[in-house]
């Protein structure tokens, strides 16, 4: 349901269904997990017959990636808005990668069948995985750009640089990772973050 410009409410049959088959979806893949959850359950939920959320998804796996990228849209948003302000290139980019990690490690705490859909989805190349990278790279690539050209960062290509500093910040964004990692010695994310940020530094000339 959206308002137009003259305040009259618009409805949006299609979408609004998607929607809700999506919500649907979601609540089972948290309950049960998404590789035991059947179009048929969520047919059956929403008092639909499979072959009617057949006409708003065209597959099971349509329905997964349209959940998970509603799981990754939370995370996309907030960097995008870091990565808007009028501040130096270095603070936003520590907050992006700050924010990625404290959102990541919010979502997968205690959820264990949401992070076993996150993980299938980046071990089998899901469509949806796939755009989310590519668009948390965008945002890296500006910013990096940012301070290469205020001089903040060394003259360094920013598409290398975002591929490094994503590749390096793995064990802060990987769900399995997240997990596995959290009581086995290591730098802290802030500790890694100030060493990823030194990488880019511009470095002062030598006399």
């Amino acid at each position: 349901m959206q308002i137009n410009p003259t305040g009259t409410a618009v409805s949006h049959p299609e979408r609004d269904t998607r929607q809700i088959i999506v919500d649907t979806a979601e609540r089972f893949f948290r309950d049960i997990g998404y590789q035991k959850t059947t179009v048929a359950d969520i047919a059956k939920s929403l008092r639909m017959s499979p072959a009617n959320v057949y006409r708003f998804f065209d597959s099971k796996k349509s329905i997964n990636e349209a959940v998970l990228e509603r799981y990754k849209r939370e995370q996309e948003e907030a960097i995008a808005a870091v990565a808007a302000e009028d501040r130096p290139a270095a603070d936003r980019l520590r907050d992006i990668l700050t924010t990625s990690y404290r959102l990541n490690a919010a979502r997968f705490a205690g959820h264990a069948r949401m992070q076993e859909m996150v993980c299938a989805a980046m071990e089998e190349s899901w469509d949806a995985i796939l755009a989310h990278i590519e668009r948390f790279d965008i945002v890296l690539r500006q910013v990096i750009a940012d301070g290469v050209a205020s001089g903040e960062f060394r003259p360094i290509e920013p598409g290398q640089a975002t591929g490094c500093i994503r590749t390096a910040m793995i064990r802060f964004m990987h769900p399995l990772l997240i997990t596995q990692c959290e009581f086995i010695p290591g730098p802290s994310p802030e500790e890694f973050i100030d060493f990823v940020l030194s990488a880019l530094e511009t470095r002062p000339k030598l006399a």
